[in-house]
C-alpha cells in the first residue's frame, strides 16, 4: 500500500528554466566584471547537466578555474536564484498544488528530495507555500555523498516509510527509487531525456495524471 509520494524539485515541482538563464546570466555577467569569463554563458551546456548537484556544475562550467572562484560563483549564482524566486519570477508547473491538496486530503505524505541547495529550495516552499502539505524538504546538501539515492534512503530512515513513489524528470531520481526499491515515475517534462525516463516504471507527461495514477499503485 502506497504510503508516501517523494517529489524532485527542479523540472519536476518548479520551472527552473523561467530563471535558470535569468539568473545564470546574472552569475556570469559578475564573473565578466571581475574580468574572468569572456564569452557567451554557458546556458546549453547547464541544460545538458540539469539535475547534477552545483558543486559538479561548477566543475563543468567553469573547468579552467580554481575552487576557490567556483565557490564564489556558486554563492553568487545561489544569492540572484534565490532573488528572483522571491520576486516572483519563477513558476511552478501547472497542477502542482491540485496534485499535493489531492495526496494530502487522501492521507498520502509528501517529501522533497533535491539536488538543490537548502536556501534555493526554502526560497520555492516559502514562496508558493509549500509546506502546507510538504511534511519535509531534503536537499542534497545534508548527504555527504551528494547521491540521490543516499538522500532518499535517509528520508526512508527518518519517517519509516515502507512503500513510496519517488517523482521526478532526470536519471537521478529513477535510480534513487529503484536503490531503494520505490516505485519511479519518471516526468516527461523540459529537462527529461527519453533514455533516462525508459528505466522509469511510469512515465507522465502532467502532474495531474498522478490524482488517476496513485489511487491504482495503492491497490497493488
Amino acid at each position: 500500500m502506497l504510503q508516501s509520494l517523494i517529489f524532485d524539485m527542479d523540472g519536476t515541482l518548479f520551472q527552473t528554466d523561467k530563471i535558470l538563464e535569468l539568473s545564470l546570466d546574472d552569475a556570469f555577467n559578475h564573473l565578466r566584471s571581475l574580468n574572468k569569463w569572456d564569452t557567451a554563458t554557458p546556458i546549453d551546456k547547464y541544460r545538458e547537466i540539469m539535475g547534477v548537484p552545483l558543486p559538479k556544475v561548477w566543475e563543468a562550467l567553469l573547468p579552467n578555474h580554481s575552487i576557490e572562484a567556483r565557490e564564489q560563483m556558486d554563492a553568487y549564482f545561489l544569492q540572484r536564484l534565490v532573488e528572483n524566486i522571491s520576486s516572483g519570477k519563477g513558476a511552478l508547473y501547472p497542477n502542482v498544488k491540485e496534485v499535493f491538496r489531492f495526496l494530502k486530503e487522501n492521507h498520502y505524505s509528501i517529501y522533497i528530495a533535491s539536488n538543490g541547495l537548502t536556501e534555493y529550495l526554502k526560497a520555492i516552499v516559502r514562496y508558493y507555500q509549500l509546506d502546507q502539505w510538504v511534511t519535509e524538504t531534503f536537499s542534497i546538501e545534508q548527504i555527504e555523498s551528494l547521491n540521490k539515492s543516499d538522500l532518499v534512503k535517509s528520508i526512508i530512515k527518518k519517517y519509516g516509510i515502507t512503500n513510496a513513489a519517488v517523482v521526478g524528470d532526470r536519471l537521478s531520481d529513477i535510480n534513487a527509487a529503484k536503490d531503494n526499491g520505490l516505485v519511479a515515475i519518471g516526468c516527461n517534462f523540459d529537462f527529461a531525456q527519453q533514455h533516462e525516463l525508459s528505466q522509469a516504471d511510469i512515465v507522465i507527461d502532467d502532474l495531474l495524471e498522478l490524482i488517476t495514477i496513485v489511487p491504482q499503485l495503492q491497490r497493488l
